[in-house]
């Protein structure tokens, strides 16, 4: 089960940096990305209803689901989305990537439960070196204007958010059905990117091409409803610092993907790139990663997520 969310991850979240660029060319962010996670948090909702699954909570359980969505896919999710009308999608992978150092650090702040072996240490210092040789020819044809700038620091400001959210998520699931909180997450945010688009007048600038409709049903399916529950499921099963590896994997399925549908170029930079990346996730998924002893401590239930 780990190795395939995982795989579902890598393959559909990579995938997302495709749609989302086609999505937000005539449909503005923030609608875009109300829509979306509307749709997939209602229908998830929905489904956990009709199958048994306890939706009902208490009001604090649900405010901090509502709270970590907001941090996933506002914080994070709508900021992306707006820096790819900015940012070139490779460069906005390559920022996006320092996630997996914000998890690190957030991971032993505010969980305090892992130490992460210097080979772990070691792949995600590889997986940054793989995405600057992947990259490096875009990042070489030219620099970055004020709007670029902007939305590149956006990016960084994005990425902490996910991180935060994704921390806060592992700590504060316990007690609650995995897809339920799911549900709840994906459904605030599409509450809140509805009040931030209904403010930005996305409505009177959108236009509802045959095209961006169908990048939005993709995103809604294979990004919210499959992608992103698998993720929420590692982050309860696995150590974040290895769920994280998904911000190197990401970039490079997006790349190939690019060559098979839009037949754009690859070249020696992206096959080593790529080839580093993988080098530097076999290294991250194979380290040692040990709890700390305090956490013999706690209670049984809190301890089995990992």
């Amino acid at each position: 089960m780990v190795i395939l969310a995982f795989g579902l991850v890598y393959v559909f979240w990579g995938s997302t940096y495709l749609g989302i660029d086609i999505a937000v060319q005539t449909i503005p962010p923030a609608l875009m990305c109300a829509l979306r996670f509307s749709v997939a948090g209602v229908v998830m909702l929905a489904v956990c209803a009709a199958t048994g699954r306890k939706i009902f909570y208490p009001p604090l359980h649900i405010a901090r689901a509502a709270f970590v969505g907001l941090l996933l896919l506002m914080g994070g999710n709508l900021t992306l989305s707006y820096a790819e009308l900015a940012v070139p999608s490779g460069l906005a992978a390559l920022i996006v990537a320092i996630t997996p150092l914000w998890f690190l650090v957030l991971d032993s702040l505010l969980l305090g439960d892992h130490h992460i072996s210097g080979r772990g240490k070691a792949g995600l210092a590889l997986g940054i070196l793989g995405l600057f040789i992947l990259f490096w020819p875009q990042l070489q044809a030219g620099g970055l204007g004020r709007r670029e700038l902007l939305a590149s620091l956006s990016l960084l400001g994005g990425s902490f958010s996910w991180a935060l959210g994704s921390v806060l998520s592992k700590r504060w699931q316990a007690g609650m059905d995995v897809f339920s909180a799911t549900g709840w997450q994906v459904t605030a945010a599409g509450l809140g990117n509805f009040v931030f688009a209904l403010f930005a007048g996305d409505l009177k600038h959108a236009t509802w091409s045959a095209r961006s409709l169908a990048a939005v049903a993709y995103l809604i399916v294979c990004g919210s409803w499959i992608g992103y529950t698998a993720y929420i499921w590692l982050l309860k099963h696995v150590p974040t610092s290895k769920v994280s590896t998904y911000a190197y994997v990401n970039p490079v399925v997006a790349v190939f993907l690019g060559w098979l549908i839009l037949h754009e170029r690859v070249d020696r930079f992206i096959l080593a790139g790529s080839t580093v990346v993988v080098l530097s996730v076999i290294l991250v998924t194979s380290a040692t990663v040990k709890k700390k002893e305090a956490l013999e401590e706690l209670p049984a239930v809190e301890a089995t997520g990992d």
